[in-house]
C-alpha cells in the first residue's frame, strides 16, 4: 500500500481528537466517530454534481430575489412596498450604516460567495493554486456566517407582528428567497471537505504509525484544523494547506472567556437601550427587546412573542453560561463527563446564530414601515449592540476548542468508526 494511500485511510477526529482508521465507505455513506458521533467524512453520490446543481440553483433563485419586489404592506387605504436590496438602503439612510454592513453581508455576501466558491472548488476548473487554497481554507468558515436562513425566520416573525396594523402581500421575489436558502444549505450540505482537499492535494505522508482508539495529542500527532492531515504535533505548518496551528488551540480559554466577558458588558446595555422607534401619529414610541415581548403577548400573539424571548432573551443568556461552563470544565475543575459536554458545546455552536432574528426584524420593519407620520419605524442603538453581542458570543464559541472537553478522557485502541443508519436517503 502506497504512502498516499494509507494516509487517506487514517483521521483524527476534529471534536474529540480520537484516532480513527477509515475502512471502505460504501456510496451514500457517512462515517461518525464512535466517541463524539462527529461525522468525519462521506461519501456522495455524484460528489461533483450534486453540489453544482445546488449552488448553481441558488445563485439563479439569489437573482430573481434581488429583481422583484419582496413584500408589500397596505394600511388605512397607503401602501408600502420594499425590494430586498431596499432594506440596507434604509439603514444606510438613518445612519445605522453598521447595520447594513452586517445585512448585506451576513445575509447577501457571504451565501453568494460561499455557491460560488463550491462551483469553482468541485469541479475541474483551472485555477492558480494559490486561489484554489485560499477558497477551500475559507469555504467552511462562511458556513456559520451566512444568515440567509434566520433573515427568513425574521421576516416571517416580522408577518404575525405586522398582521395587527394592516395586511401583507407576498411579492414575486418571496418564493425564489425561501428556494435560495433551501438550496444553499443543500449545497453545504453535500460537499465534504475530505474529498475536496483530495481533489486539491494530495494528503501528506503519515510521519508514523497511529493506534485507532487513542487521542492524538496522546502519540504526538495533531489534526490540520482546515484539511484534516493528520500531522507531527511539533509541525506548526501543514505542508497541504500551508495554516499554522497547534495540536491544541493556543490561548483558547483565555481568548473564549475575554470575548465572553465583552459580549456579557454589551448585553445589559443591548437589553435596556432601545432597539427601534416605532413613530405614530406624530409620536415616538422606542421600546427594547424585553418590550417588545410584553406588548407581542399582551396583543394575543404569545407564539412570536415565546419565539423572540427564546431567540434574544433566554439563548444569549443560556449561550454565554454555557461557554462558561465549558471553559470551566476544559480547565480541568468540572467533574470529567465528556459526552455530556460535547452535546452542550453542539447546542452552543447551532444555536448561536440565531439571536439575530431580532435584528433581522427590526431590519425588515424598518424597511417596510414607512408610511410618513401615520406609522415609520426606525432602528435604535440598542439593535447594534445586541448584533455585536451575537456577533461576540459566535467568536467566544469557534474559539473554544472541543478537544479539551476529552484531553482527560480515557480511552482503549479499540472503537471503530460507526455509518449511519439509512444512508442512501441523505448521501
Amino acid at each position: 500500500m502506497c504512502a498516499a494511500e494509507q494516509a487517506h485511510q487514517w483521521i483524527l477526529c476534529p471534536q474529540c481528537d480520537l484516532t480513527v482508521k477509515l475502512p471502505a465507505i460504501p456510496v451514500g455513506s457517512r462515517a461518525r466517530c464512535p466517541r463524539c458521533h462527529t461525522t468525519l467524512t462521506s461519501n456522495w453520490h455524484e460528489p461533483r454534481r450534486r453540489p453544482t446543481g445546488y449552488a448553481c440553483a441558488a445563485l439563479f433563485m439569489l437573482v430573481l430575489a434581488n429583481l422583484f419586489p419582496f413584500i408589500s404592506m397596505h394600511v388605512a387605504g397607503l401602501s408600502s412596498q420594499i425590494a430586498l436590496t431596499d432594506i440596507p438602503q434604509v439603514m444606510v439612510s438613518e445612519d445605522y450604516r453598521s447595520l447594513a454592513t452586517l445585512f448585506l453581508l451576513f445575509v447577501q455576501a457571504i451565501p453568494a460567495c460561499a455557491m460560488v466558491m463550491i462551483i469553482l472548488l468541485v469541479n475541474p476548473i483551472r485555477l492558480p493554486h494559490s486561489v484554489r487554497l485560499g477558497m477551500a481554507r475559507i469555504l467552511f468558515h462562511l458556513r456559520s456566517w451566512g444568515m440567509a436562513e434566520i433573515f427568513m425566520a425574521g421576516v416571517l416573525v416580522s408577518f404575525v407582528k405586522l398582521m395587527a396594523y394592516g395586511e401583507i402581500g407576498l411579492g414575486t421575489s418571496f418564493w425564489p428567497w425561501c428556494l435560495f436558502c433551501l438550496l444553499q444549505l443543500r449545497a453545504f450540505q453535500c460537499v465534504d471537505r475530505r474529498w475536496m482537499w483530495q481533489r486539491i492535494d494530495a494528503l501528506p505522508a503519515l510521519p508514523q504509525q497511529p493506534k485507532a482508539g487513542i487521542s492524538g495529542v496522546r502519540q504526538g500527532l495533531r489534526s490540520c484544523p482546515c484539511c484534516t492531515a493528520v500531522l507531527p504535533a511539533h509541525q506548526a505548518a501543514c505542508p497541504r494547506c500551508g495554516v499554522t496551528a497547534q495540536a491544541r488551540r493556543r490561548h483558547s480559554l483565555q481568548w473564549t472567556l475575554a470575548l465572553l466577558l465583552t459580549s456579557l458588558i454589551l448585553y445589559v446595555p443591548s437589553n435596556i437601550l432601545p432597539i427601534m422607534v416605532t413613530e405614530t401619529l406624530g409620536s415616538a414610541y422606542p421600546s427594547n427587546i424585553m418590550a417588545g415581548v410584553i406588548l407581542l403577548w399582551g396583543d394575543g400573539s404569545w407564539p412570536v412573542a415565546l419565539v423572540i424571548f427564546i431567540a434574544s432573551i433566554m439563548v444569549p443568556s443560556l449561550k454565554m453560561l454555557a461557554i462558561g461552563w465549558l471553559c470551566w470544565h476544559a480547565s480541568g475543575r468540572g467533574r470529567f463527563d465528556g459526552e455530556r459536554m460535547h452535546v452542550v458545546y453542539e447546542v452552543v455552536e447551532f444555536v448561536g446564530r440565531w439571536s439575530m432574528i431580532d435584528v433581522f426584524v427590526i431590519a425588515v420593519l424598518s424597511a417596510l414601515v414607512r408610511m410618513g407620520r401615520l406609522m415609520s419605524v426606525y432602528p435604535a442603538p440598542g439593535a447594534l449592540l445586541f448584533a455585536l453581542v451575537v456577533i461576540l458570543t459566535m467568536f467566544a464559541a469557534m474559539t473554544f476548542d472541543p478537544r479539551l472537553i476529552w484531553d482527560r478522557q480515557k480511552e482503549t485502541a479499540s472503537e471503530e468508526p460507526r455509518f449511519d443508519g439509512q444512508p442512501s436517503r441523505d448521501c
